[in-house]
């Protein structure tokens, strides 16, 4: 077994032969003119592709980011729309001068947001 060991690692390889073996000619290992121009057109399609991706991942994300704006925007108005309805403008309380805070009176003895009766 040794023996074989030291005569795989002591016998040369084969030097490369300079040039082609014969009966083979350049254009039989070389991907020629359609080689290139496939290759060319997959790296062409595969930019256009990528380019296309990002185009619609943007759109994505600025539609979910208007849409989570217009919700907030709709959240906070229903908020301002439930205090207003839960008394933060009750008639009774008044403001630092004495008026009735968030009612005008209208010369009538009424306040103005209030409907007015027909004379």
């Amino acid at each position: 077994m040794h023996h074989l060991l030291l005569a795989l690692t002591t016998t040369p390889s084969p030097l490369p032969t300079p040039g082609l073996r014969e009966g083979i000619s350049e254009d039989q290992i070389t991907p020629g003119l359609w080689g290139f121009i496939m290759t060319a057109f997959f790296v062409l399609a595969t930019t256009l592709l990528i380019v296309d991706m990002v185009r619609r991942i943007r759109r994505v994300r600025y539609r979910a980011q208007v849409e989570e704006e217009r919700q907030a925007a709709a959240e906070a108005a229903d908020i301002e729309a439930a205090d207003g309805h839960d008394g933060l403008g009750v008639a009774g309380d008044t403001d630092a001068s004495g008026d009735k805070a968030g009612l005008e009176d209208n010369g009538h003895g009424q306040a103005a947001d209030r409907p007015q009766p027909r004379d």
